[in-house]
């Protein structure tokens, strides 16, 4: 007797296989770009869309993007980009600001729900803050939002949001904070949001076991700090443990292993260097209490958007960890052993433009959000 769990993933593998096929069939191919896993066909299967800024796939291959501008769209498997949502909240769109990150819950089948992070204006300035909501797909909209955290700090400005949304396998919500640009001494102060990733629940409680609950003038909501603008964040496949990616100033783009509790340094301890003068940032590249990065990039590449490739299409890839560059123009591949960066290989910059997410879809193939031209590319084998 077949088991109901099992029609329903039968039936879920036949709508990824035609979503797979409908991509296929509409997309444009772009270029052949060369890479040591072998030809790489690029493809755009989607266009129009304006200023993307995140990429989340639905469970039948649909996918979801933000625009900052604060429109959230559908993107069918034949590329077709629908009008944006309805119900998103008001969003403060300047500079940085805007609609950023979006996630779908695991089990999105069963509750609908989806995540999404933005700045918000205060009376006072701008904050980050995260937002649930139960997207109705045949209505296209979005239904019973609630604000699940904002940033107790509300500085103004238009600088550095951070911010990127995790849900880990634990079922809790990781959020990525940046310190606002002007606000940088404030990345070690652990009575402010500012410079943080901060674990919550998925109603916006604080788990009992985070680093910090019970210390006296600390936000409980605080997993690590010393941070710059995390705008990169993904689970490692192998471990379940969170990694980030922030952007340094001239230098010192970093990767971290993000762990509970630790100090990443900024602005005290950092390879980076003021815009203007090129002087040295804090005291010193190093310091014994100081958690440092497994990979840094000097000069900045203005990293965005983390991906673990786990996928069968491309088995020299399998294990490593895709990151975009917005300075460069490329994708940046990094080969791993265990937890150590061993090498780099630097993708698509034939191509030229501006990357601001990258994720693996459903069918084993790498998609990457250009910002440059609005549209979504595939990256899959050229056989």
């Amino acid at each position: 007797m077949i088991s109901a769990t099992r029609i329903r993933l039968s039936a879920l593998a036949v709508l990824l296989c035609m979503a797979s096929i409908g991509q296929a069939a509409h997309a444009a191919t772009l270029l052949i770009a060369a890479s040591k896993a072998g030809p790489v066909r690029v493809e755009r299967v989607a266009e129009g869309l304006d200023v993307p800024w995140s990429l989340a796939f639905l469970p039948d291959g649909r996918m979801l993007v933000s625009e900052r501008a604060g429109r959230l769209r559908l993107v069918g498997t034949d590329g077709a980009v629908s009008p944006p949502l309805a119900g998103v909240p008001a969003v403060y769109v300047r500079g940085q600001g805007g609609l950023l990150d979006v996630v779908v819950s695991p089990d999105f089948a069963a509750d609908g729900l989806i995540f999404f992070s933005f700045s918000e204006r205060t009376p006072d300035g701008v904050r980050t803050a995260v937002a649930r909501a139960r997207l109705e797909v045949d209505h296209q909209r979005l239904a019973q939002v609630k604000e699940i955290f904002a940033q107790r700090d509300d500085p103004d400005g238009r600088h550095h949001f951070g911010s990127r949304l995790v849900v880990a396998r634990d079922g809790t919500l990781f959020v990525t904070l940046g310190e606002r640009y002007t606000q940088r001494d404030k990345a070690q102060d652990l009575a402010s949001h500012l410079g943080k990733v901060v674990r919550i629940r998925p109603d916006g409680s604080v788990p009992a076991d985070n680093p910090f609950v019970g210390r006296k003038g600390a936000q409980p909501e605080i997993w690590s700090y010393g941070h710059r603008n995390v705008q990169g964040a993904a689970l490692n496949p192998r471990t379940g443990q969170l990694w980030t990616h922030e952007h340094g100033p001239q230098g010192g783009d970093e990767v971290n292993i993000d762990r509970a509790g630790a100090n990443y340094g900024w602005p005290v301890i950092t390879y980076g260097r003021e815009y203007v003068t090129g002087f040295a940032i804090g005291e010193g590249t190093t310091r014994p209490d100081i958690t440092p990065p497994v990979h840094r990039w000097t000069p900045s590449i203005a990293p965005s958007g983390m991906a673990f490739y786990s996928g069968k299409l491309f088995p020299v890839w399998q294990g490593s960890l895709f990151v975009g560059s917005l300075k460069f123009g490329m994708l940046s591949r990094l080969s791993l052993d265990g937890d150590r960066v061993v090498g780099e290989e630097r993708l698509l910059e034939e191509l030229g433009h501006r990357i601001r997410d990258v994720r693996q879809g459903p069918d084993g193939a790498l998609y990457v959000l250009d910002e440059t031209d609005g549209q979504i590319l595939r990256l899959s084998p050229a056989r």
